[in-house]
């Protein structure tokens, strides 16, 4: 690894200096709003290396050079998808979707959700489940938008397709219900019922993005361990967007290690990391 303030070299299959990392550093953090910490080179160079291989360069500098001369170039999207962390799982920080089972019962009408960091599926999926079990049917009257910044794990989640073990902490009872096992060739994995996908719209989001392809209003937000990858300033930017987007007493969902009561007034803490609107605060930002 390179050293704080030298611009050394890693005996690896690649050139990829200090400089480079701290351009690789500066781009996502322009193009993604992530913030890599020094600490991540290491993994910057294992997923871009793929990208040096593909496109056929053999140095870091010519690979971000060509990548700065066209701002149009389709390898952007390779290049965020590479250093995008999809960790994810079904049901994940499970506290918050009986919650989500008792708020959508009381809702009058067709239930908005915005899941916004969607990864391969599994938390809109969760979502899905959770709500066909509050209506007790696999129709109910749920609208889920799923985003990501990642073009690659959405085609995963729109597929649906699932190596079985990533079931084996769910009970017996949901994965009867709510998945069918494969056969023959596909032995070992299992799909998301039509019907829950049918409920889910998939759509590539940069949180970022001056304009976003989505209206509201949301009835819930998802936004769960995403905002740990950006600054305070950016992730007071996201919330404040949020908020004309959300129904007024709509729910937002946060991951186990954020917090956002330093960030924004915006929003008003009340459970374990669910929050709702502070309408005062809202409404003053929407006037200025």
């Amino acid at each position: 690894m390179a050293v704080a303030g030298k611009d050394s070299v890693t005996a690896k299959e690649f050139t990829f200096t200090a400089r480079d990392f701290a351009l690789v550093r500066e781009m996502i953090y322009r193009c993604a709003g992530i913030s890599l910490s020094e600490n991540k080179q290491d993994m910057v160079y294992s997923r871009l290396a793929r990208r040096l291989r593909a496109v056929g360069v053999d140095t870091f500098a010519k690979y971000l050079s060509a990548l700065e001369l066209d701002p149009n170039s389709k390898e952007w999207e390779a290049f965020t998808n590479a250093l995008t962390t999809n960790l994810t799982s079904f049901f994940r920080e499970a506290h918050h979707f009986p919650m989500l089972a008792s708020f959508v019962k009381t809702r009058p009408a067709e239930i908005n959700v915005w899941c916004s960091a969607s990864s391969t599926g599994e938390e809109p999926y969760s979502i899905a489940m959770t709500a066909c079990e509050a209506f007790n049917t696999l129709t109910p009257p749920v609208r889920i938008i799923a985003t990501d910044i990642d073009t690659n794990v959405l085609e995963v989640a729109e597929n649906g397709i699932y190596a079985a073990d990533r079931l084996d902490k769910m009970s017996a009872e949901r994965v009867r219900r709510f998945f069918l096992k494969g056969k023959g060739g596909n032995e070992g994995m299992v799909r998301i019922r039509k019907e829950l996908r049918d409920m889910v719209t998939f759509e590539q989001l940069n949180l970022l993005s001056a304009h976003w392809p989505i209206t509201g209003p949301f009835d819930v937000i998802f936004c769960r361990n995403v905002m740990i990858y950006f600054d305070k300033p950016t992730q007071a930017k996201i919330l404040n967007r949020f908020a004309p987007l959300m129904r007024r007493d709509g729910l937002l969902f946060a991951g186990h290690s954020e917090n956002f009561l330093n960030i924004t007034d915006t929003f008003s803490l009340i459970s374990k990391t669910v929050y709702e609107l502070n309408h005062q605060s809202a409404k003053s930002k929407s006037q200025g």
